[in-house]
C-alpha cells in the first residue's frame, strides 16, 4: 500500500491548485499546511482549537475533535461516499 507523505501532499496540492492557470508555489503550500496541521516546533490552528475544546469541521471532509486527550477525525459524508463507493476523482 502506497502512503502519501507531506512532500507528496504538497506536490499534489500544487498540481491541482495550479491546474489551468497559476497557483500557489510549493513553499506557499507548505506554509499553509504547516499553519493548519502544525510542525514539531509549532502547533497548527487545528491542534490549538482542539486544545481549547473546540471541534474543527471541514464541510464534507469531516470533523476533528478531542477525545480522551487525543485528536480524532470523524469523516464527513463526502469523504465516506468517495471511499466506500469508489467514485471517480474530480481530476486525473
Amino acid at each position: 500500500m502506497r502512503r502519501m507523505d507531506k512532500t507528496g501532499l504538497i506536490e499534489e496540492t500544487v498540481r491541482r491548485a495550479g491546474d489551468g492557470g497559476s497557483g500557489p508555489s510549493a513553499e506557499e503550500t507548505e506554509r499553509v499546511l504547516d499553519a493548519l496541521f502544525g510542525t514539531l516546533e509549532h502547533a497548527g490552528v487545528i491542534a490549538e482549537a482542539l486544545r481549547r475544546g473546540e471541534p474543527v469541521t471541514v464541510l464534507g471532509f469531516g470533523t476533528f475533535h478531542a477525545e480522551d486527550s487525543r485528536a480524532v477525525l470523524q469523516p464527513g459524508r463526502a469523504l465516506n461516499e468517495y471511499i466506500t463507493h469508489d467514485l471517480p476523482p474530480d481530476r486525473p
